[in-house]
């Protein structure tokens, strides 16, 4: 048992108030009638902060830029344990990671208010997609385009997280990731800048609030300042080599849309960003964050990166590490001690501006009082909230709709799903019992003995709808066994439709999860090609972190669902798509390649001045010799039970000038027999610029439902940054002439169009 796990502890480390230094106590002192106090405004932050700033020593300040590691704050004595407590008494160290649970938070903060200034810690974890309820992982959930449905996932677990004594998760990710080899992609919300900006927003306003300070939020943080997800060969810590003008249209978007949400912190990212480590990088973190964007946050490091800055060979040692560091504005140091060891004597020596020191503290300060701390510094650490908030079960209800909205229904052949009721059933694959697999890479609480299976979503089905399941694994994701696939044929043989599991395990996508090869692993593909041989329909499930290349199950499987690692509510929200309890309505965040030769890939591609303009006809043009040119499934595609008709398109104007604004409205109906959600996609395209434009950008998008024969007018609203882009000088700007408007139901699948002027 951890030696911080007792009520002893807490009684005996916590500060009574006639303890707290007096510049805390006239700040923050309590009104005599109940629920009259008000929130400190932003000037009088501002004065505390400055107020405690003039107290501190230069160790001090330098104390609060530094985070470390405290699993072993909560384990047996260990050298380790020793200095971090040591630390943490003498007001050097600013923020904790990894120490969760009220009983371990609130005892080592009362360590913390052992110092001389008793500045309490921030804890932070990396809550990703949720903390003890798991959601789908993020790429999953970007491709349910339901912002509100996202916005309550990052809520939920940061309820969760908060209630117990977590300050402040590492999410959301907002990388635009085009490489399907990158592990990471799994963090994501795709491919492209604009989704991602909407969904960055959300979480951000999800995980937070409107505004810091209330016990079921947290503080969120934008990674990784920037880039990241364009990683040379898809290869994660590596290189990014991009023009300035990529760099700005295409992935600082979603940074920007966070700052703007008031996202509390941003993470810099492990890249070179031509050539500069991001973490040391000024351009990124004074010119941009904190100069053209006034960002008032602060920045953290990743993991080690500050240190990191020496094998890269942009720094000497690590001392001169943390020293480009500060001086490129990352305020906080986790895991690399450069700042701690080094950054104090920097400034002495005249190597290091001080008042870039002060500058960090004072935006970490700045939070710690935003989110209440020095009024209670045991505000998130209530065991009662604790145990309430963990043992809420409308989170489940939230995770299992979540999981149910990220399902993308890739193929459906002459309507075999939904399947039909008391159908009997092969439940086959190495997926198919999974638990901890299907919850993805980074959980952080949860007890993955009570995610729902896929065996258990449709062998506890009761009533009318449970199936008859005959069940048989098959084959393992990884290796090169066939020695079930006899035993799977047979089962096949004995039922009247199969439903495959394939994907990959939980650890074979995330961080450090880069993969050259992103085929379906193994022989899961062989398994299913023998499967088909008996004649029987097939159903195939996929649960993966990334898009994959499946193409033999792409070209003969009767239907395809993709469910990404869908979390705790897994198998009852596949089970009820499979049997249309719920209709599927995902769309693909990101494009599937046909073959690794094309990644990497986007929608977002360009006309070339050798563009293929008819199939086949490749001959000198810009294409393969030897591969498809088209992805196997589009950014923006996904099916439903049901049919929608786009009709009825109307312009407000065909031309416009620079401020006014253009309605675009048209109809959409549910010509189907179930009722279903659409999403809506609006395209455009600038047909001649001063710069070569895409064929396509998305520019707005809308998530509709509608009832069977039901028809619903939608609304976009074109302005002028709409059609604007960053030139050659990097100003956003529209430029006059021709666009080409396209409304679809995916980048491939355009129904409506038509064209629109800028006039000067």
């Amino acid at each position: 048992m951890s030696p911080f796990n007792g009520d002893f502890l807490y009684q005996q480390n916590a500060p009574t108030t006639s303890q707290l230094p007096a510049f805390r106590l006239a700040a923050f002192r309590r009104p005599d009638r109940a629920g009259a106090e008000k929130a400190p405004t932003a000037a009088t932050i501002e004065q505390r902060v400055s107020s405690l700033l003039a107290q501190m020593t230069l160790e001090e300040k330098v104390g609060q830029l530094n985070q470390y590691s405290g699993r072993e704050l909560t384990g047996p004595a260990s050298n380790r344990k020793t200095d971090l407590l040591n630390s943490i008494r003498s007001g050097q160290v600013g923020s904790m990671l990894n120490v969760k649970g009220v009983a371990d938070t609130h005892a080592i903060q009362a360590e913390a208010l052992k110092s001389r200034l008793k500045i309490p810690l921030l804890f932070s974890l990396d809550v990703i997609h949720g903390y003890q309820t798991v959601f789908p992982i993020p790429l999953g959930e970007a491709a349910s385009w339901d912002l509100a449905a996202i916005r309550e996932s990052a809520h939920v677990a940061g309820r969760e997280a908060a209630a117990s004594g977590i300050h402040w998760t590492f999410a959301p990710m907002v990388d635009v990731g085009r490489d399907p080899r990158w592990g990471r992609v799994m963090e994501g919300a795709g491919e492209d800048a604009y989704l991602g900006s909407q969904i960055a927003k959300a979480r951000v306003l999800g995980f937070q609030g409107e505004k810091l300070g209330g016990t079921d939020a947290i503080m969120a943080c934008a990674k990784h300042f920037a880039a990241y997800g364009a990683a040379l060969a898809g290869r994660d810590y590596n290189v990014v080599d991009m023009s300035e003008q990529q760099l700005w249209e295409v992935y600082l978007p979603p940074f920007k849309a966070a700052a703007d949400a008031g996202v509390a912190t941003f993470m810099n990212s492990f890249n070179t960003l031509n050539g500069i480590p991001a973490t040391g990088n000024s351009y990124l973190q004074r010119d941009i964050l904190k100069g053209q964007w006034k960002y008032p946050g602060f920045v953290v490091s990743d993991w080690g990166s500050i240190k990191e800055m020496v094998p890269w060979g942009y720094a000497l040692d690590k001392a001169a590490a943390a020293q480009k560091a500060i001086t490129a504005g990352s305020d906080m140091d986790i895991e690399s001690d450069a700042y701690s060891a080094s950054l104090a004597q920097l400034v002495k020596d005249g190597k290091a501006d001080v008042g870039l020191v002060d500058d960090a503290v004072r935006r970490i300060l700045r939070k710690k009082f935003e989110l209440g701390l020095f009024d209670d510094p045991y505000k998130f650490s209530d065991a009662k909230r604790e145990k309430k908030v963990l043992s809420d079960p409308q989170h489940r209800v939230a995770a299992r709709q979540m999981a149910q909205k990220s399902i993308v229904l890739l193929k459906n052949d002459k309507n075999m799903l939904p399947l039909a009721p008391q159908r009997k059933i092969a439940l086959i694959g190495p997926l198919t019992k999974a638990k901890r697999d299907l919850a993805g890479s980074w959980i952080v609480l949860a007890d993955t003995t009570q995610i729902t299976s896929v065996y258990d979503g449709l062998t506890k089905r009761g009533g009318k709808n449970a199936p008859q399941v005959l069940y048989t694994k098959g084959c393992e994701v990884l290796g090169d066994s066939r020695a079930g696939f006899a035993q799977a044929v047979e089962t096949a043989k004995a039922a009247d439709v199969v439903v495959l599991t394939v994907g990959e395990t939980w650890d074979m996508s995330g961080e450090a999860k880069s993969r050259a090869d992103i085929h379906l692993p193994g022989v899961q593909e062989e398994l299913f090609q023998t499967l088909k041989a008996t004649g029987k329909p097939i159903v195939v499930i996929i649960m993966a972190g990334r898009p994959l290349i499946f193409n033999a199950i792409a070209d003969q499987a009767d239907a395809i669902l993709y469910g990404w690692w869908p979390g705790s509510e897994s198998g009852t929200a596949l089970a009820n798509v499979l049997y249309g309890e719920y209709n599927p309505s995902g769309k693909l965040p990101s494009t599937f390649p046909q073959s690794g030769g094309q990644i990497p890939i986007s929608y977002q591609q360009y006309s070339t001045g050798r563009p293929v303009t008819k199939p086949g006809d490749i001959r000198y043009k810009s294409a393969y010799i030897d591969a498809p040119n088209t992805p196997r499934y589009a950014f923006g595609h996904g099916l439903s039970y049901t049919t929608f008709k786009y009709d009825n398109l109307k312009i407000s104007q065909l031309s416009m000038s620079a401020g006014q604004t253009v309605q675009v409205q048209f109809t959409v109906t549910n010509t189907g027999q179930r009722a279903g959600e659409e999403v809506v996609q609006l395209y455009l395209r600038d047909m001649v610029a001063s710069v070569a434009r895409p064929l396509k950008e998305l520019k707005d998008f809308k998530k509709i439902s509608l009832k069977p024969g039901e028809t619903q007018t939608v609304t976009f609203t074109i302005d002028q940054d709409k059609l604007a882009f960053y030139n050659q000088q990097l100003q956003w700007a529209a430029e006059p002439g021709e666009f080409q408007l396209m409304i679809g139901s995916a980048s491939d699948d355009i129904r409506l169009e038509s064209k629109l002027t800028l006039v000067p």
